[in-house]
């Protein structure tokens, strides 16, 4: 599922920046960027690994995928990175050769890295933003991966039952998700008090009584989804409605005002003010509102010092949370305002207008 124009145009980005930065060439090791530079690809053998088992090296004049022999095979033919353009070069795994074989076919010590390794320079911060602003071929990537993962997750929630352990409904989200290869980087599931007691509600053996959230950070060709859904049995209560209501109030705000071209900061400080505005001044500075998203969890987390300014196509993700309420999903800010990629699919959803924008937001699902 690759593209040649797509991959010739992000290589022509890599060899702009090594240009700029006098190099001869730049190792990729993180999943992350191995993906967005196959299509899709997956180098990992670990799914909770930052660095993958297989490497793209780019010279001025080449692309190799550097690996050992056991994933060679693979990576040539389920990978396709040979017709992709990537000549492999591999060495006997109990070897350590892919420092020095990088240095050979690059011709000279001079390479950046994408992390931390060996002696070689980590030019992450410069790579990542080259990353942010998607392509057309992505873009629909991302839409099929919002809409598996947000049917996914409801799907699920509509199994939830009382009695059941926050970690089984983690398991039934995780076998959701797997039956169309989707992995998750992050998954809470959190019973009744515990949603307002933890901001980050790792399942445990809890049972659901009353209400349940769930929230998954899912990945497929290597692009990341965020959402949360939340059930109730029976009527939502005044005060949970009020809070639910208006965290869904602020993250439109947010998304609003998610405008390529503009400083994020101005998203930030403006769902700022919608937790003002809505009684809830506070509750921001209990937990972080979310940020840029892509290839990564987060590429940033955006604070009052945030200074990086929104790309076209560029993806993220809100998650604005008032004590027991939380409102998320991942949009893409385009010049004809937020598409939100991970929008309900059967949940029931709530129609507002903010900023002079019409949003339709799901609501949680009474049982």
């Amino acid at each position: 599922m690759f593209v040649r124009a797509e991959i010739d145009h992000k290589l022509r980005l890599v060899r702009d920046l090594m240009n700029r930065l006098g190099l001869r060439g730049i190792l990729f090791r993180k999943q992350a960027n191995f993906a967005w530079l196959t299509c899709g690809g997956r180098n990992m053998v670990g799914i909770a690994t930052e660095a993958g088992v297989g490497s793209i090296l780019v010279t001025p004049d080449a692309q190799y995928v550097l690996c050992n022999s056991i994933e060679a095979p693979r990576l040539a033919s389920e990978e396709r990175v040979e017709d992709m353009g990537y000549a492999v070069r591999s060495w006997p795994w109990f070897e350590d050769r892919e420092r020095t074989l990088a240095e050979e076919l690059a011709g000279g010590s001079e390479i950046g890295c994408d992390m931390p390794f060996a002696d070689l320079g980590n030019i992450g911060a410069d790579i990542a933003p080259l990353r942010w602003s998607l392509t057309t071929w992505e873009v629909e990537r991302y839409r099929e991966v919002g809409f598996m993962t947000a049917r996914a997750i409801e799907d699920t929630a509509t199994t939830i039952r009382p009695g059941d352990k926050e970690c089984a409904v983690v398991g039934r989200l995780s076998s959701a998700l797997w039956q169309n290869g989707l992995d998750y980087i992050t998954i809470f599931c959190a019973a009744d008090d515990r949603i307002g007691g933890y901001r980050h509600p790792i399942a445990t053996d809890a049972r659901v009584e009353k209400r349940a959230m769930l929230c998954v950070n899912a990945r497929k060709w290597g692009l990341i989804v965020s959402l949360t859904r939340f059930v109730q049995f029976g009527r939502v209560p005044e005060e949970i409605r009020r809070k639910y209501d208006s965290s869904v109030h602020v993250d439109c705000v947010l998304m609003a005002n998610t405008v390529p071209g503009r400083p994020v900061v101005e998203a930030f400080n403006k769902g700022l003010e919608a937790y003002k505005e809505r009684g809830f001044e506070k509750e921001y500075e209990r937990h972080h509102q979310g940020g840029a998203i892509g290839y990564e969890g987060r590429d940033y987390k955006v604070t009052p010092t945030t200074d990086a300014v929104v790309r076209e196509n560029q993806a993220f993700a809100w998650n604005p949370t008032i004590t027991g309420a939380k409102s998320e999903d991942t949009i893409l800010a385009t010049a004809h305002g937020p598409e939100i990629l991970s929008r309900a699919v059967t949940f029931p959803t709530i129609g507002l207008e903010v900023c002079g924008l019409p949003f339709r937001r799901p609501d949680i699902l009474e049982l």
